[in-house]
């Protein structure tokens, strides 16, 4: 007697990497388009919030909603602080707890996984049941910008520290063939070019500083250069691009251990981590780098059925 064959699961994983990570909707968009449907998805940080879109079915009104992002929109859904980060994240989330994904991560219409870090032990942590507004909230709290986020009496922030392209969870969650996005291939090198607009960094420098105390504003300087040497990068531009840098060093590190049967890398080399209104562009980065990848992903997707 023959034993029943299970059909062949195909697994969607997507990156970390902040604004970048719009074009995770193009990838999709153009998987779609192709016929490629996956079977499961996991995601980091940015690839968590966009993945739990997808997962639950709300895409087309998601990319709706991040095409109409003005720089405006971006910094009025930003509630700035002084503990635990820059921006403490709330705003955001009840946005898309009143528009989006208020379901439990059981009731979404794909099997769906967002990694964190446990902030006190530095353990990876796969978020797969309970609230997907958490589970999100605490894959996208980026240190220094985003405050951490509890869960399970656990302290969790970015799960970019330490898995930004959880391979290693899609084949946890049995998948045989694996579809990866890494958002940031092209970034190495260039990451002082891939700074926030500078209007957007002027109207969050703004905001931020107005929250510190006179008497520590008072000790900071009202410029970064001297008449004799060089301009600095501000606080924002030095945060931003060591984040670059250490996403680019881990992502390489983890998919040279856990290497996923496709990978694609749209090329964002030019958009900052707070570029969130440029949805457009990165949505069409990620649709073309999907585009080139066709050919091995029709053959995945042939393996799969």
């Amino acid at each position: 007697m023959s034993t029943p064959t299970r059909k062949r699961r195909l697994a969607l994983v997507l990156g970390s990497g902040s604004a970048r990570g719009w074009a995770h909707i193009g990838v999709i968009k153009a998987l779609e388009a192709a016929g490629i449907k996956p079977d499961i998805v996991c995601g980091s940080s940015i690839g968590a919030l966009v993945g739990a879109a997808y997962a639950a079915g709300e895409l087309e009104r998601f990319e709706s909603w991040v095409r109409s992002l003005s720089l405006r929109d971006v910094v009025s859904l930003m509630d700035f602080r002084m503990n635990g980060g820059m921006l403490k994240g709330e705003r955001l989330m009840n946005f898309f707890q009143k528009h989006f994904m208020d379901c439990p991560m059981e009731a979404l219409q794909l099997p769906f996984v967002a990694v964190a870090t446990d902030l006190h032990t530095g353990q990876e942590v796969w978020l797969k049941e309970g609230s997907t507004i958490e589970a999100v909230r605490a894959s996208i709290a980026l240190p220094g910008l985003f405050s951490p986020y509890k869960v399970n009496e656990r302290l969790l922030v970015d799960g970019g520290l330490v898995n930004p392209v959880p391979v290693s969870v899609a084949r946890a969650m049995e998948a045989d063939f694996v579809v990866a996005v890494d958002l940031n291939a092209d970034i190495l090198g260039r990451h002082l070019e891939a700074l926030p607009d500078p209007k957007l960094r002027s109207m969050l420098g703004s905001a931020w500083l107005s929250r510190l105390p006179p008497s520590v504003s008072a000790l900071l300087p009202l410029t970064n250069s001297t008449e004799t040497a060089e301009p600095m990068p501000s606080l924002i531009d030095v945060l931003a691009s060591s984040i670059n840098i250490m996403q680019v060093r881990i992502t390489r590190s983890r998919l040279a251990g856990d290497p996923p049967d496709v990978v694609i890398a749209p090329r964002l080399a030019s958009f900052g981590l707070l570029d969130f209104h440029r949805a457009d562009q990165a949505i069409e980065q990620g649709m073309l780098a999907t585009h080139l990848m066709l050919p091995s992903l029709r053959e995945l997707s042939k393996q799969s059925r």
